[in-house]
C-alpha cells in the first residue's frame, strides 16, 4: 500500500506522488491516476487553459462529420447512425446499459457474425461494456476494482485451461475456446463492479425479456412445423429450437432462467400473502407467467436432459424457500415415488414415458460399434460412442487432456466404427472436461462450481426473508435471486450430463447471474 500524505508529496523510490494522489493495492484495487497530476510538473510550460481547446475542436469535428454523414446518407443508415450514437451516449453515461443490451442480445448473437475472427454482436457488447467502464473511471480519475468472490477459482480455471493448450493438436480450435472462458471471466469481473442495487434487476429483467422472445419463436416453430424434417414430432409438431439451430441448447438457454423466475415468483407471492402489498402481487404474477412460459418452451424442445434438469431445479427452488415448503416438497416426492411403485408409469403420458425411457440405455452395456442402429436408439448410441471416446482420450492424457477445445480435433483417433462425426463435444460436460483438460481441468471446474453454489447459498443465508413488517426489496428478493441461481446451478449440473450448456454464449448468462450476487457488498 502507498498513500500520499496530506501534508506533502510522498517519495517512493524515484517517483514523487503529488499530494492528493493515491495508489492502493489490496482487497480492492484503486488506481487513481498519478500520471495526470504529475504531467503539469513534468512540463512546466503547460497551462490548464491550453488543454480545453484541442478537446473542443475534436468534439466539433466529430459532430460535423456526423452531420455530414446524416445529410448525405440514406434514411435507413441515418436512422441507424442516430440510434447508435444515442446508444453509445447512454453507455458512456451508464455502462450498465451495455450489460442490459448484452442480456437481450445473448440468444441472437450467432445470427450475424462480424468479420473479426468469428466474433459477433455479443462479443462486441462485452467489449463495449468494458471500454465504457474504463472510460468512466478515467474520466473520474479513479478506477476501483473490487475483487469479488469466485474471482480466484475462475482465474485458476482459466490458467489451467491455458496450460492445456501445450497439449493441443490444433490451436485454431483451442484458442477460441480459451478466449470464450476468458470472456466469461472478464464479464463476471466487470459486471460484479456495476450490478449492485437496481442495476441487477434491470439485467435480470432483460434476460427474461430475451427468454420470452425465444419462447415465442419456439412456439411458432413447434405449432407451424417450421424447421428441419428430423425435428418433426408425431407428424403434428416440430421440436422447438429458437435461434440455436438445435433443440437441446435452446432448452438449455431457457433452463438457465426458469429457476430464477420461479424463485422470484414464490418470493413475490409470499411477500404479498404476508403484507398484502400490490407491488409484490405484480412481481409474483409476472414471475409465475415467465416461469410457465419458460417451462413450456423447454417442454416444446422435447429435450430429455432439460426436463430432468428443470425438475431437479424446481425441487431445489421450492425446497429452499422455507422449512414449510421443504417439508411439502419432501412429501410430494414421496407421494410420486409411491405412485410409481404402486401404479407404475401407466398414469403418465405415453409419449413422455417413452421419451424418458430411452435414457436407460445410457446406463446399459450397449456397444455402439456392434449394436444395430435404429431410429429409437440412435441418440443413445451416439452419446455412448462419444462418451467412450472421451474416456479413452483421458486414459491417454490423464493430467492435461488433449487440450482445451481439441475434442473434435483428437476425435478421429478415438472414433468407433459407424460414429465418425465428432459433433464438437462429448455431449457430457464432465467427460468433455476430462478429455480436453484432464484431471487438473475437471478438478478446477468442480472447485469453481462448488464455490459458485457457496456464493449463492451465502447470499441467501446472509439476507433471509423477514416475515411481517415492511420487508425491503433487498431483504425479500435478493435471497430469492440467490435461491434461483442455486436452481440454475442444479439445472446445469443435471442437463450437462447429457449435453454441453457452455456453447453459443450461454455461459455468459451464468456470468451475469453470479455477478448480480457478487455485486452485493455482503457477498464480497
Amino acid at each position: 500500500m502507498m498513500r500520499a500524505a496530506t501534508g506533502g508529496p510522498v517519495r517512493h523510490g524515484s517517483l514523487v506522488v503529488p499530494r492528493g494522489s493515491t495508489l492502493r493495492l489490496g482487497g480492492d484495487i484503486h488506481l487513481i491516476t498519478a500520471v495526470p497530476s504529475l504531467w503539469p510538473r513534468l512540463t512546466p510550460s503547460h497551462r490548464p487553459d491550453q488543454r480545453s481547446w484541442p478537446s473542443s475542436l475534436a468534439w466539433l469535428a466529430c459532430l460535423a462529420a456526423l452531420a455530414v454523414f446524416l445529410a448525405r446518407a440514406p434514411l435507413t443508415w441515418a436512422a441507424a447512425a442516430l440510434v447508435g450514437v444515442a446508444f453509445l451516449a447512454l453507455v458512456a453515461i451508464r455502462p450498465v446499459v451495455a450489460l442490459v443490451a448484452l442480456a437481450i442480445a445473448l440468444p441472437f448473437g450467432d445470427l450475424r457474425t462480424l468479420p473479426l475472427a468469428g466474433a459477433n454482436l455479443v462479443d462486441l457488447l462485452v467489449l463495449l461494456a468494458l471500454l465504457a467502464w474504463l472510460a468512466r473511471g478515467v474520466a473520474r480519475r479513479q478506477i476501483v476494482i473490487r475483487w469479488p468472490r469466485l474471482a480466484i477459482p475462475i482465474l485458476v480455471l482459466l490458467w489451467i485451461m491455458g496450460l492445456t493448450l501445450t497439449q493441443a493438436v490444433s490451436w485454431r480450435d483451442g484458442l477460441p475456446e480459451w478466449l470464450k472462458w476468458a470472456e466469461f471471466a472478464c464479464l463476471y469481473l466487470l459486471a460484479s463492479q456495476t450490478l449492485a442495487g437496481r442495476a441487477r434487476w434491470w439485467v435480470i429483467g432483460a434476460l427474461f425479456v430475451a427468454g420470452l422472445a425465444e419462447v415465442a419463436l419456439g412456439a411458432y416453430q413447434f405449432i407451424r412445423q417450421v424447421g428441419p424434417e428430423a425435428f418433426i414430432l408425431n407428424g403434428r409438431f416440430m421440436r422447438a429450437y429458437g435461434t440455436f439451430r438445435q433443440p437441446n441448447p435452446y432448452a438449455g438457454y431457457l433452463g438457465y432462467l426458469a429457476p430464477v423466475a420461479a424463485s422470484l415468483a414464490l418470493a413475490g407471492l409470499g411477500c404479498w400473502w404476508r403484507e398484502r402489498r400490490r407491488a409484490d402481487l405484480y412481481i409474483g404474477l409476472a414471475g409465475s407467467g415467465v416461469t410457465l412460459a419458460l417451462a413450456a418452451g423447454i417442454g416444446m424442445s422435447w429435450s430429455r436432459g432439460a426436463w430432468l434438469g428443470l425438475g431437479a431445479a424446481l425441487v431445489v427452488v421450492v425446497a429452499l424457500r422455507s422449512r414449510r415448503t421443504a417439508a411439502l416438497t419432501a412429501a410430494g416426492l414421496l407421494l410420486v415415488l409411491f405412485a410409481l411403485a404402486l401404479f407404475g408409469t401407466g398414469w403418465l403420458p405415453r409419449s413422455i414415458v417413452a421419451r424418458l425411457g430411452d435414457l436407460g440405455g445410457l446406463a446399459s452395456d450397449l456397444d455402439p460399434a456392434h449394436t444395430e442402429i435404429t431410429d429409437e436408439n440412435f441418440a443413445v448410441l451416439e452419446r455412448l460412442a462419444h462418451w467412450q471416446a472421451a474416456e479413452r482420450m483421458f486414459d491417454d492424457h490423464p493430467w492435461l487432456g488433449v487440450g482445451i477445445g481439441n475434442y473434435a480435433a483428437a476425435y478421429p483417433a478415438y472414433a468407433q466404427p459407424h460414429w465418425y462425426d465428432p459433433l464438437g463435444h462429448a455431449h457430457n460436460v464432465y467427460l468433455n472436461f476430462l478429455a480436453e483438460t484432464g484431471s487438473l481441468g475437471l478438478g478446477a471446474f468442480v472447485v469453481f462450481w462448488l464455490a459458485a453454489a457457496w456464493l449463492a447459498a451465502r447470499v441467501a443465508w446472509r439476507h433471509p426473508p423477514r416475515p411481517g413488517g415492511s420487508a425491503s426489496i433487498r431483504a425479500a428478493y435478493l435471497p430469492a435471486l440467490a435461491v434461483g441461481v442455486l436452481g440454475t446451478l442444479t439445472y446445469c449440473t443435471v442437463h450437462n450430463i447429457f449435453d454441453n450448456l457452455f456453447v453459443a454464449h450461454m455461459q455468459l448468462q451464468l456470468a451475469l447471474l453470479l455477478a448480480a450476487l457478487a455485486a452485493e457488498p455482503g457477498a464480497a
